[in-house]
C-alpha cells in the first residue's frame, strides 16, 4: 500500500492526536485563535493513517525540535556539527535549513501580517542595509512587492544586501523594532539567527514579476554577475519544469488553470512543451492543443503572467509536501 503523504498542516494534526486529548489540550493553549482553527479543522478531516505514516511523522517531528534546541543551545555551527554526527551530512543540512527559516519569521511577526503598501510607506526612505534586514523577515511575496516599488537605483542595492546579508546582532534587530514600534507596536526579542542570504533572495525573486525580475538580474549582473547567477541556480522559473520528475509534473497539472497552460506553453520553448505535453493524458492533450491552434496575437505580459502563476501553483505545492523541485540541482532525491 502507497504511504499517505501529508502536508504541513496535516501532519501537525496527526502529532495532537498521538499526544492524546489532555497533552493536546496544553498545547493550544500557546497556539493563536487562526492557529487553533485550522488545526481542529485538519484534525477533524484527517483520515485514518497508518502505523508507519505516523511512525515517521513523529520522527520528522522529533528531528526538528532536537535540531531547534542544538541550535538555540550551541549555536547554527554547534549544530551543524552534532547533527551530522548523529543523522549523517545530508539530513543534517536540510533540517539546519527548515529550522533556520522557522526561527528567521519568529522576529517582525508584526510586520508579515502588515498590507506591503503600508510597509513601503515606512521603510521606502530608510537607508539599504536597514530595507534588507527588515524585508529579510517579512514574507517573501510582501518583499517581492516592496521591492518591486524602490526606485530603480536603490532595488538592485537592497537585493544585493539581503543576498549577501548573513547573521545580524539582537542588538541591531531591536533597535529597528523600537524604530519601527510608533508603526506597528510591536517589539520581539530576537535570538542570533540566519537571516537573509541567497536563498532567501531567490524566494523574494520567485515571488516577483518577470518585468522586474529580468531588469534586477540586468543590473546586478553589471555589478556582482558571480551573485547573480547564484541567485539564480537558487530559484525555480517556468522553464525549470524541464528539471521535474514525471509524478511532480502530472500533480501540479491537475491544479493549474487550463487558459494558464494554454498562453505559458504558446510562450514556452520546444523542451518545455514536449515535457509537459509528455505528462498529460491524452483527452487534456488534445484539448490543449486544440485551443493552441485557435490562440494568437497573445501580450507577452498576459504570457508571462499565465508562466508565474504556474510557478506559484508548483511552489505552493512543494510547501505542502506534494511534489518535489530540485533547486539548482542541489538536492539529492532517493527514489
Amino acid at each position: 500500500m502507497a504511504e499517505t503523504k501529508l502536508t504541513g498542516k496535516q501532519k501537525a494534526a496527526a502529532i495532537i492526536i498521538s499526544l492524546g486529548a489532555d497533552d493536546a489540550s496544553k498545547i493550544y493553549k500557546f497556539l493563536k485563535e487562526d492557529e487553533i482553527e485550522q488545526l481542529t479543522y485538519e484534525i477533524s478531516r484527517l483520515q485514518h493513517l497508518s502505523p508507519h505514516t505516523v511512525e515517521q511523522t513523529l520522527k520528522d517531528f522529533y528531528e526538528l525540535c532536537l535540531t531547534q534546541k542544538v541550535i538555540t543551545e550551541g549555536g547554527f555551527e554547534y549544530a551543524r556539527n552534532v547533527l551530522e554526527k548523529a543523522f549523517g551530512s545530508q539530513t543534517a543540512a536540510s533540517l539546519l535549513e527548515r529550522v533556520t527559516k522557522t526561527l528567521r519569521t519568529k522576529s517582525f511577526e508584526f510586520i508579515r501580517k502588515a498590507d506591503y503598501k503600508n510597509l513601503l510607506t515606512i521603510i521606502q526612505n530608510e537607508h539599504p542595509q536597514t530595507i534588507a534586514l527588515i524585508l529579510s523577515y517579512a514574507r517573501a511575496d510582501q518583499a517581492s512587492a516592496v521591492i518591486s516599488e524602490l526606485p530603480k537605483e536603490k532595488r538592485i542595492d537592497v537585493v544585493e544586501r539581503i543576498a549577501k546579508m548573513d547573521r545580524t546582532s539582537p542588538e541591531i534587530v531591536r533597535y529597528v523594532e523600537q524604530e519601527l514600534e510608533k508603526k506597528f507596536n510591536s517589539i520581539i526579542s530576537v535570538d542570533f539567527t540566519e537571516i537573509g542570504g541567497v536563498n532567501y533572495v531567490a524566494d523574494v525573486m520567485n515571488n516577483m514579476d518577470r518585468g522586474n525580475e529580468k531588469y534586477i538580474f540586468d543590473e546586478l549582473n553589471k555589478k556582482d554577475a558571480k551573485l547573480a547567477d547564484e541567485i539564480r541556480m537558487r530559484m525555480f522559473v517556468f522553464e525549470d519544469i524541464v528539471t521535474m520528475d514525471q509524478m511532480s509534473i502530472q500533480r501540479f497539472l491537475r491544479e493549474v488553470d487550463s487558459k494558464d497552460l494554454v498562453y505559458a506553453i504558446k510562450g514556452s520553448n520546444k523542451d518545455v512543451a514536449d515535457m509537459l505535453f509528455s505528462n498529460m493524458s491524452t483527452k487534456m492533450g488534445d484539448t490543449i492543443k486544440s485551443e493552441l491552434e485557435y490562440t494568437h496575437n497573445l501580450r507577452l505580459r498576459d504570457v508571462e503572467e499565465a508562466q508565474q502563476r504556474i510557478v506559484s501553483v508548483i511552489r505552493r505545492l512543494e510547501e505542502e509536501g506534494e511534489l518535489i523541485i530540485a533547486k539548482g540541482g542541489k538536492d539529492d532525491i532517493i527514489v
